[in-house]
């Protein structure tokens, strides 16, 4: 059983939390900001938990749709599933578990909240699909994991306002940007194998494209979240975002698999800044 378990934890990469804070840090932004502030303990443990387990219920997902790619793929060959020591039944169970017990989180909130998350659900089950058909599916992913700002503002508000969409699309390049590193990383296995991808669309602009991502990402934050910033201190934040940016065009100029990777994994570093840049205006007003 504990050899079991440990499976279970390399599959929902429960080693890596840098997965699950990717979609966090945002999520709690549009907390704090459908709320005007701290959304109280009840939404924040709901989302923070919820994200968590949704996103352990996509690794299952994207791990049993992805095995027969993931066997050719350097860095992926010897995942639970792909390697055989997890059978496939067994990671759609493990999945749809702990996409149940996210749902009876979300129960704990609204009937409009209720009904958005059966939305991000479909996102979630369509997304593994997408990287046979589409050239950039990091876009589709992009919109999955920004899919917890609208459910945000829905359980704090009832409603999802123009603000929430806006903040997905700002939310959704910055998916680009940091997915878009992460498939630098696979593009020659990626290459032989014929799976899509940002980076293979991209080719010889992909660094250029990162770039300018990173840039709409945070102009979009900034320009929707202007009149609501009180102080200097979500500015401070900002800069310190752009600093992180352009250390990762640094990492990934070479287009090296280390310096990609790292750039991906450093991600939810500027995530947190951002939130915090969010979190803090609203606490030192």
């Amino acid at each position: 059983m504990t050899g079991k378990l440990r499976l279970y934890l390399d599959l929902i990469r429960w080693n890596r939390p840098a997965g699950w804070l990717l979609l966090l840090w945002p999520t709690l932004a549009a907390l704090w900001i459908a709320a005007g502030g701290f959304p109280g303990w009840h939404l924040l443990t709901v989302f923070t938990l919820g994200t968590i387990l949704m996103r352990s219920a996509g690794c299952c997902i994207n791990d049993v749709a992805d095995r027969e790619f993931d066997r050719h793929v350097k860095r992926t060959a010897q995942r639970p599933v792909t390697s055989g020591r997890v059978r496939v039944k067994e990671a759609l169970a493990l999945g749809a578990v702990l996409a149940l017990a996210a749902f009876g989180l979300v129960l704990t909130t609204n009937q409009a909240t209720v009904a958005w998350s059966f939305a991000a659900l479909a996102i979630t089950l369509v997304y593994p699909y997408a990287k046979r058909f589409v050239s950039m599916p990091q876009a589709v992913l992009g919109v999955a994991f920004s899919f917890g700002i609208p459910m945000a503002f829905s359980a704090v508000t009832g409603r999802v306002p123009g603000l929430a969409w806006g903040l997905l699309l700002g939310n959704l390049f910055w998916v680009l940007a940091y997915d878009t590193e992460y498939a630098m990383v696979d593009r020659d296995d990626d290459l032989k194998i014929g799976m899509k991808t940002s980076a293979i669309t991209l080719g010889r602009f992909d660094v250029a494209a990162i770039t300018a991502f990173y840039l709409m990402y945070l102009a979009i934050w900034a320009g929707l979240f202007a009149p609501m910033a009180s102080g200097a201190v979500y500015w401070i934040a900002s800069v310190v975002a752009l600093a992180q940016v352009a250390w990762h065009v640094t990492l990934i100029r070479d287009r090296s698999r280390d310096g990609c990777f790292k750039a991906f994994r450093l991600n939810h570093w500027l995530g947190f800044t951002v939130f915090a840049g969010v979190a803090l205006s609203y606490t030192l007003r």
